[in-house]
């Protein structure tokens, strides 16, 4: 028994306190032990560049709850915690530190500076997100934190790297890419976002080189036509039959190209003929490959003009635009302009419009391993939750493209590939190579690229493992159990997970993917920057606990649906946390036994209680089970907060008082096992209320979880307890509606087919329902007529209204409301009365005025039946 519990929960007091307990016991900590059978999360890594945001803060809380049930289990629960190295935001926040702090560039540091300088960054800043996390209360294994770019990671990344380049898997070439101009780097396909934009269809002319006419073409990328080398028809356009096989004259730059047929043509689209520019669009560049068209690449990397733009050479992409279209209206060659919405890729990153263009990039080629990573889901290895999730990412697979994986720049696993000066051998090795093993040459390169991000947290279910070495963590801990994580990176990280541990590890990374929803503003916009309706957890944290943050994440999540956010969610939550605290400080007061036990002998009362709880147990098991955490949140809420304590509380207070050791077993007994279960929700506030019981073992996070009990199912004393509960309640709201005082006790009479029932609860009524005395009748009273009763589905209840009301004060009370209304309604009548309000007054402002004469009438109506019944 610890000390009794302060008369107010003070989160600040206590939660960073039972953080350290818990990680100097090592309750985080998961082993190897064949005695147990393994549960283990990966936690998505957040950037070394982040901050926690209430993305972090939804997505961790899920985890926790699923890894503390595991573990009160008996699992062996690993939640294996790290960072991501986040090439480009990383690189950007360094290089926007130096400009500004030094007035430098990473080019004036050098390569090998730079790096040190991000090194730097990494030691100083990058681990300020997960000291947020401990905030929160994540319960992750730090003993085992790891990051991207440390040496396990790395040494896992090269051997990836190189297998699938001997497999024939990754390959160097000369492809369209998306381009950000800002981030001055390449992109994969998922991270470029669309959106729609307004803009504009040009139709110009294209004189044919024969000189025997002329036809048009429709764009929306004038810009470009600089790299056109062909113009593309349908070969089932009868318009422009007779043309395929002849070229025409690039307007301006007066260059001769062919005219051909392609199936990919829309024949309604425009005017049914597209200019082709293979080195700036992915459809032009599968044309031109089909095609052998020449490519012309017309943008620099910071998408100005280069030297075969010709006379826009140097211009900015927008800019060249505006004098191509001004070249082309004083050449006559401009048709028309037309309004036109399309859709455009920009940079996930920063918001850039994304270039795409040819580039010498390295991919990973997908179809070979996008085939096997679809079957582990269809063959079921791998479930989604929701199942729909699964629909998505199948589809996705289906259509993947080969994954750029190159990028340019200088913070990230660099690709090793080797290149010799000299003979131009290409090497690609797991180590470093300093001799040409062609020519014997030590003018020996590194490819200057690095790999994307992606690349290594592809890697990261079993690269955090110890792979490629064969430790006995992954072979006990992997494949992993559960994958929590939103619906927004499916195809950013889930997918690239999947194919890779299939192909790495021969099986599945994980056997549930469990996709949550994003948290919303109270108005249901996504949280952003440019918005300002960002709320910081930490601030929530340090307002109302990390408790009340968590519950409130938790009671408004439901499987692969977005929630909505706001501070009166977090305030409920916060009063379920002081309603838990008021309940448990007056048990712990009142205790005089030693065990959490159930007596051998148990009341009416004590039966229901217990037999709810057992069934609470089963359900929120089950609800864990299913990742319903939404539900089985709500459910600990409705039977702690009424259940528990507005009613088995309130009825146990007499026998409490009289010192009942029975009824302090119970309470003890069912508030222990209910900070059980609302453990992994609430870590803080049930780890304190359970230390101050009388309990076994160091903590409650450690405790063996609550297990249903066929033989505490008390079905019939449910029923019972239903019965006299509903007779209550229906006693309550009777008098509420007559304004009648709880001080004010009247006799209640009880005519029930279940006289057993309301005999055995009949001490209930004194306190529940303001009774003065319980009589249980055979029949209606004589005087029923006189009395005020109430009906339930098992009784009919009579009291005597003398004895709550006093008539005088009632009929005067109800006579100076009817009163008022009356008056009420003679100020709206003579407003109505008015011709010219209603003339002039808008319809919507005299139709309030008659809603409140209906309801002025309506009032008085019923007063004047109350004041008749009292006779």
């Amino acid at each position: 028994m610890t000390n009794e519990l302060p008369k107010v929960y003070d989160p600040k007091a206590s939660e960073e306190k039972l953080y350290q307990f818990w990680e100097k016991s090592g309750f985080f900590h998961a082993e190897v032990n064949p005695d147990k059978k393994p549960f283990t999360i990966v936690i998505p890594p957040p950037n070394v560049t982040g901050q926690l945001h209430m993305g972090h803060a939804f997505d961790e809380t899920l985890q926790d709850i699923l890894i503390r049930t595991k573990r009160m289990q008996g699992y062996e629960a690993l939640w294996m915690p790290g960072t991501d190295h986040a090439g480009i935001a990383t690189q950007i926040k360094v290089e926007e530190t130096l400009r500004k702090e030094e007035g430098k560039t990473r080019y004036d540091l050098g390569r090998e500076k730079f790096l040190e300088r991000v090194w730097e960054w990494k030691e100083k800043f990058g681990s300020r997100i997960i000291e947020q996390l401990k905030k929160l209360g994540s319960s992750c294994d730090w003993e085992r934190e790891r990051f991207t770019m440390d040496e396990g990671c790395s040494k896992a990344v090269r051997e990836v790297f190189v297998n699938l380049y001997h497999k024939g898997l990754i390959y160097k070439g000369n492809r369209i890419i998306n381009w950000c101009p800002h981030c001055a780097t390449a992109l994969s396909d998922a991270e470029v976002e669309y959106e729609t934009q307004p803009g504009h269809l040009w139709h110009i002319r294209y004189p044919l080189a024969d000189g025997s006419g002329e036809l048009v073409v429709a764009t929306t990328r004038p810009e470009t036509f600089m790299g056109d080398t062909g113009v593309a028809v349908n070969p089932n356009d009868e318009r422009y039959r007779h043309l395929i096989g002849k070229t025409c004259i690039l307007p301006v730059m007066n260059r001769e190209i062919p005219i051909f047929a392609d199936e990919y043509v829309d024949m309604e689209f425009g005017t049914g003929c597209v200019k082709v520019t293979p080195c700036h669009d992915p459809n032009d560049f599968e044309m031109g490959q089909r095609h052998n068209l020449e490519q012309i690449l017309v943008f620099n990397e910071d998408a100005t003009v280069n030297e075969n733009g010709g006379k826009y050479q140097g211009m900015d992409r927008y800019e060249c635009r505006k004098a191509v279209i001004r070249d082309l209206e004083e050449g006559g060659y401009l048709v028309k302009t037309e309004e036109h919405e399309h859709n455009v890729g920009t940079c996930y990153r920063c918001g850039t419009t994304v270039e795409p263009m040819t580039s010498a990039q390295w991919f990973v080629k997908m179809a070979p391993l996008a085939k096997p990573a679809m079957k582990v889901v269809t063959d079921g290895e791998t479930k989604f939750v929701p199942d729909r999730f699964s629909k998505t990412y199948l589809h996705w697979m289906e259509n993947v493209h080969d994954w750029c994986i190159s990028r340019q720049l200088w913070w990230g696993h660099r690709i090793p590939a080797f290149y010799c000066e000299d003979c131009g051998e290409m090497v690609v090795s797991k180590e470093d190579v300093h001799v040409c093993p062609k020519c014997g040459s030590k003018n020996v390169r590194q490819e200057e690229d690095v790999l994307d991000t992606w690349f290594s947290s592809a890697l990261w279910p079993f690269s955090t493992l110890g792979w490629p070495e064969k430790t006995k963590e992954l072979e006990y801990f992997y494949p992993t159990s559960v994958l929590v994580t939103g619906y927004d990176i499916i195809f950013f990280w889930v997918a690239r997970m999947i194919f890779s541990g299939v192909e790495h590890m021969g099986e599945t990374p994980f056997d549930t993917v469990y996709i949550h929803g994003l948290v919303r503003d109270a108005q249901g916009r996504k949280m952003s920057k440019s918005l300002g309706n960002g709320i910081d957890p930490l601030e929530i944290i340090d307002q109302y606990g990390a408790d009340a943050l968590r519950f409130t994440l938790a009671t408004g999540n439901s499987p692969g649906n977005d929630m909505r956010f706001s501070n009166e969610r977090v305030e409920a939550s916060r009063n379920f946390c002081n309603k838990i605290w008021n309940a448990s400080r007056f048990i712990q007061m009142n205790l005089t036994i030693g065990k959490a036990e159930l007596p051998e002998t148990l009341a009416l009362e004590d039966k229901w209680i217990v037999s709810k709880f057992n069934t609470l147990v089963q359900e929120v098991t089950a609800n864990i089970d299913k990742y319903e955490l939404g539900l089985a949140a709500t459910k600990l809420n409705d039977f702690i907060w009424d259940n528990f304590c507005d009613w088995y509380i309130e009825i146990a207070k007499t026998r409490i008082q009289g010192k009942d050791e029975d009824v302090q077993k119970v309470l003890c007994y069912v508030l222990s096992g209910a900070m059980q279960l609302l453990h992994p929700f609430m870590p803080f506030i049930t780890e304190t209320i359970w230390q101050a019981l009388p309990h076994e073992g160091e903590s409650i996070m450690v405790s063996k979880w609550p297990e249903y009990d066929e033989a505490l199912h008390f079905a019939a004393e449910e029923a019972q307890m239903e019965t006299l509960m509903d007779a209550v309640r229906a006693i309550r709201n009777r008098r509420a509606e007559m304004n009648v005082p709880p001080s004010k006790k009247a006799k209640v009479i009880v005519l029930s087919g279940q006289q057993d029932t309301f005999a055995a609860g009949s001490v209930f009524f004194a306190k529940l329902a303001y009774a003065s005395e319980i009589e249980i009748v055979p029949e209606a009273p004589a005087d029923a007529a006189k009395m005020v009763s109430v009906v339930t589905e098992d009784a009919q209840l009579y009291m005597p209204m003398n004895e709550l009301i006093d008539f005088e004060k009632e009929r005067a009370r109800l006579a100076k409301e009817k009163e008022k209304a009356e008056g009420d309604l003679a100020f709206v009548l003579k407003k109505l009365d008015n011709p010219g309000f209603v003339a002039k007054a808008p319809e919507k402002v005299v139709n309030v005025e008659r809603e409140k004469a209906e309801k002025a009438r309506e009032l008085i109506a019923k007063l004047e039946a109350s004041l008749a019944a009292l006779g």
